[in-house]
């Protein structure tokens, strides 16, 4: 993937480009099937956190690069200096991975992961915590932190992954630290759909697009729900769905799709 500088970020240890409203971004290391290092980490973390103020972008795709999705946390670079460090350094390192996790959550855009090949531990997580997958039929995805000797709850992966594909699946997972294949992922409800290798970041464009058509307003509320309604009770979670859409029926894009149906049109939405 060619890198193309968007005018508000220019990252150092990961490729991005931003073309008509759509994000790709991706892990910078093929011939080490992309691993995430101390520096890499940060620097997503930090972009994530600040999409949420970027209106130019309406959605992202996280691409594979040379036919893999990320090898998670580097060996060298990360795993071995981690065994010489303090709790206290450790303890800042968990929750610097961990804020990764939440700045996707709370982005406030759709993210779609493309996965091709290899996806485990962090890279894994980062397919996790997107909104949606598309893999290829070779993706294979590991929680396999418990084949490190650590446990396999890692960057939320004991909250989120059983409400994807379900307690006793993601327990088994994240015990034997086992690949998943593409067409168990599928069945299971972690990927939306599989496609062949070359089609993989044209699909992911295509629903990216699709989506970033769509009211952004009114996505950037539905990703908010989607995360808030986790902890709240169906009594709070309906309050909280009547609430955000009293306040998307006061937007310009609301009023256009109505005019749009009036006027027997497709309606083209403006994102206020």
């Amino acid at each position: 993937m060619t890198q193309v500088s968007s005018p508000h970020f220019e990252p150092k240890h990961f490729l991005c480009k931003i073309e008509e409203g759509i994000a790709t971004v991706a892990l910078d290391r093929p011939e080490r099937k992309n691993p995430l290092t101390f520096d890499s980490y940060a620097e997503l973390r930090d972009w994530f956190r600040d999409l949420h103020y970027d209106d130019e972008v309406k959605a992202v795709v996280f691409a594979s690069n040379g036919g893999n999705f990320s090898s998670g946390g580097d060996v060298h670079d990360i795993i071995g200096p981690l065994t010489k460090m303090s709790m206290k350094e450790l303890l800042a390192f968990t929750r610097m991975t961990g804020d990764l996790v939440k700045a996707i959550v709370n982005c406030g855009k759709p993210v779609i992961a493309a996965i091709d090949g290899i996806c485990v531990g962090a890279g894994a997580i980062i397919a996790m915590a997107s909104d949606l997958r598309i893999a290829t039929p070779e993706a294979k995805t590991a929680f396999l932190f418990t084949r490190v000797g650590l446990a396999g709850c890692d960057m939320g992966a004991c909250a989120i992954l059983p409400r994807i594909i379900g307690q006793g699946r993601a327990a088994e997972l994240l015990y034997t630290g086992r690949s998943m294949s593409a067409e168990e992922g599928l069945a299971w409800g972690f990927h939306n759909k599989l496609v062949e290798a070359p089609d993989l970041e044209v699909q992911a464009r295509a629903l990216a697009q699709r989506i970033a058509a769509g009211p952004n307003f009114g996505n950037m509320m539905t990703k908010t729900m989607l995360a808030q309604e986790w902890s709240m009770s169906i009594e709070q979670a309906i309050e909280a769905e009547a609430q955000a859409q009293a306040i998307c029926m006061q937007t310009a894009d609301f009023e256009r799709a109505y005019r749009a149906f009036v006027n027997k049109e497709k309606p083209v939405f403006e994102g206020d």
